[in-house]
């Protein structure tokens, strides 16, 4: 196609057309595209836009919770755009088929893969667009496209001079044929990818301008609060709302499936309403564990079912049989609460047939299903506003709260906002589950020779499934809905993935031990439970990682060179490793009265060293300093690596020195943050992180940081005081 420049400008001129790149995403089929005269707008489920004004738009399919996806998958689409990211707005996606994560099948944010699978798809696009509005601009100038360039949102002449905006090329790049395998930018030409840039949207944050889901106002909204059983499983047997409805601004008092609702026309007059309802609760299929029953009930297990095999090399037995000695420990963690800074909250407004929610949740699609489950709609009947999240840390993959709002607004048929107290935020969370390690190692000599790793403990997709399921088949009927969740169950390994949640970070051992027996029992005591930052690794790491410590400790030999020994055969792992232990300055000595803990892990394909540096200071632990060395492969965004790995220390170490959700006949004891607190800013360590320039794939980084500052922190109280810990929280020994 050729044109010249005076029917150019004639074409172009006044127009209001644009251009829609559909990504090369997997299953990404069948988008549809175009300009919408009527609206002047593009449909909303294309993923990068550029439009005659010059603006830039790309769908971002993964939140931002924090973790910097708002940043780094922009970055990506900039850098083979030819545009700064700064000159792209990102917009959050729709719920759609084409936009689910390719490696769970929904559409959701978690397991610290947005950069890793969107790395190529995203510059294949941003290159696809280029190379097309070179195409359109060579054909106006007559010139080979090969002789032509693009920068900062223009299209360079080959004489250096002229040039064309991308706005006014979208028309004639709309016509031109998509490149089936477009050159991306060499490592070498990169002008933003790995470079210390500021997040995009930290002065909208600063200033408040972003929506988060407890930001939405809309007009006529009225606000509604829940009354949820004190102890899970219970249901309400009767209430009495008499009292509640002659306070000021009440508008109803009702039930529904997770409680008793309230709703006001302002937030404080429902809360005050909530207090004077009376609930009685049927307790008969209620819980009624306490935490000493939940791993008394583990210890049984455990005797009772070694467990399924997860991972076996060599032969276990025949090392125990010839070992000189076995080396045995046990550790226990508690549950864990996310505590979240965002409450849970969603806003819900049911008309014209159809209902709309506003809401923080990391699986949009899986909150459709939520919403159309306690209506009389179908999941294309609802739609999901994705907001700007204060925190996920994988609590808002479960969008109970979208239920509660959308069972209420149904009612309601109005805007109803409706938020979670920080108590019931606390007392109604989904846990990281509590789990309990038997370890066991072979020795001979000082040597090795056996590693066994049994793991008690629930599956987390046992709780997820329920919704989960029929998210991945959203034409199926409501009344299939539990059917689906429990044939997804009876297919886990087969037709469905396995679940990977209570052995992951363990079945991964690294270091060379020449049989191995690691095995899960599967034992669940009914508390319900979901994703916590890291998932399984962390609790598999304290275990692992403690358990070297210990080994080495038993062998009297250095920690450090002690691993070393055990992972020469494993060069990234060797390489963060060593590269820890000299930030660390692991060969001097300490300050009087504080000593070092080492422990090195993998996690979500990133390979992290952490020293921690610690005392105990007038009775309480104090964390001095933390050296962090990062593989995460080829980075995009340092500084937010930084943040992440920095944040991931800060989560570790809360939950090492002050997480423990206990329960008491079913009732959760904490409440709030101050007995359930977070690590404040005066108890902040200093932490270093050293970070592999790599050119390996990108890998995760959102998580990595928390598994291994958990053991390293014990393994350094360890050093300082002789004694070894095996339960978190740590206490302070001296």
């Amino acid at each position: 196609m050729t044109m010249n420049r005076r029917d150019f400008l004639k074409v172009t001129a006044g127009t209001s057309g644009g251009l829609v790149i559909s990504l090369s995403l997997p299953g990404c089929a069948g988008i549809q595209t175009g300009y919408d005269e009527k609206s002047g707008d593009w449909k909303p489920d294309a993923w990068l836009e550029l439009t005659a004004d010059d603006q830039v738009y790309f769908t971002l399919a993964r939140v931002e919770m924090g973790q910097g996806t708002y940043t780094g998958l922009t970055t990506l689409i900039a850098e083979e755009l030819e545009v700064a990211p700064a000159g792209i707005k990102p917009r959050f996606a729709p719920v759609a088929s084409e936009y689910r994560n390719p490696l769970y099948k929904l559409q959701l944010t978690g397991g610290s893969i947005s950069v890793a699978t969107s790395w190529q798809p995203l510059r294949v696009a941003g290159a696809s667009a280029r190379i097309m509005l070179i195409n359109a601009a060579a054909s106006v100038w007559e010139v080979s496209p090969g002789d032509c360039r693009a920068a900062e949102g223009r299209v360079m002449h080959p004489n250096g001079n002229d040039s064309l905006s991308y706005g006014r090329l979208v028309e004639l790049a709309a016509k031109q044929k998509v490149p089936d395998e477009p050159a991306l930018k060499p490592r070498s030409e990169w002008k933003y990818i790995g470079k210390n840039r500021g997040r995009l949207d930290a002065e909208a944050k600063s200033t408040g301008a972003p929506i988060y889901g407890i930001d939405v106002e809309l007009e006529g909204m009225v606000f509604a609060v829940v009354t949820r059983p004190p102890r899970y499983g219970a249901r309400v047997r009767s209430f009495d709302d008499s009292e509640a409805r002659k306070l000021p601004g009440v508008l109803d008092v009702f039930q529904i499936e997770r409680g008793v609702a309230v709703v006001a026309d302002k937030y404080w007059r429902a809360r005050k309403a909530q207090d004077a309802v009376t609930i009685e609760w049927d307790n008969s299929e209620a819980l009624s564990v306490s935490n000493d029953q939940v791993f008394d009930s583990y210890h049984q297990a455990a005797d009772e079912d070694p467990g399924e095999s997860e991972r076996r090399e060599g032969d276990y037995n025949d090392a125990v049989e010839r070992a000189e000695r076995l080396v045995e420990a046990s550790y226990e963690q508690p549950y864990l609460a996310h505590a979240t800074l965002e409450p849970m909250n969603a806003t819900a407004w049911y008309r014209d047939s159809g209902i709309e929610v506003w809401a923080p949740t990391q699986a949009p699609d899986l909150g459709r299903i939520a919403a159309a489950r306690v209506t009389d709609l179908s999941p294309d009947n609802v739609t999901i506003h994705t907001t700007f999240l204060g925190g996920g840390f994988g609590r808002r993959l479960t969008n109970d709260y979208i239920e509660e709002a959308s069972a209420v607004a149904f009612r309601m048929r109005k805007p109803v906002k409706l938020i979670w107290s920080r108590e019931e935020d606390t007392r109604h969370d989904l846990y990281r589950p509590a789990m309990l390690h038997r370890m066991q190692a072979s020795v001979s000599g000082d040597t090795v020779t056996g590693w066994h790793h049994q793991i008690v403990g629930p599956q987390i997709l046992d709780w997820y499934v329920r919704n989960a399921a029929p998210a991945q088949y959203p034409w199926a009927p409501k009344f299939l809905y539990n059917t689906l969740g429990r044939v997804g169950l009876m297919a886990e390994g087969i037709a469905t993935p396995k679940d990977h949640s209570a052995i992951e970070g363990a079945i991964e051992y690294p270091y060379r031990v020449p049989n191995l027996d690691i095995r899960h029992t599967h034992t669940d005591p009914g508390v319900p439970v979901s994703w916590w930052r890291s998932v399984g690794f962390s609790h598999n790491g304290f275990a692992v990682e403690t358990f070297m410590d210990e080994l080495a400790s038993e062998l009297g030999q250095d920690p450090y060179r002690f691993r070393r020994s055990l992972i020469d055969h494993e060069p990234r792992h060797l390489q963060v490793l060593d590269r820890a232990i000299a930030l660390s300055q692991w060969g001097k000595p300490v300050a009087e009265g504080r000593a070092r803990g080492l422990a090195l892990y993998r996690s979500f394909g990133t390979y992290v060293a952490q020293v921690v540096e610690a005392s105990v200071e007038a009775g309480e632990i104090r964390v001095h300093k933390v050296a962090c060395a990062v593989d995460c492969g080829q980075v995009v965004n340092p500084d937010i690596v930084r943040d992440q790995i920095e944040g991931g220390v800060i989560f570790g170490l809360t939950a090492a020195l002050y997480g423990d959700i206990t329960f008491e006949e079913g009732q959760v004891k904490q409440s709030n943050f101050h007995d359930y607190p977070l690590m404040r800013h005066d108890q902040r360590p200093e932490v270093m992180v050293d970070i592999v320039d790599s050119e390996e794939a990108p890998t995760g980084v959102g998580e990595p940081g928390v598994p291994p500052v958990i053991p390293a922190l014990g393994n350094a109280l360890f050093a300082l005081s002789g004694k070894r810990q095996r339960k978190l929280p740590l206490k302070a020994q001296v």
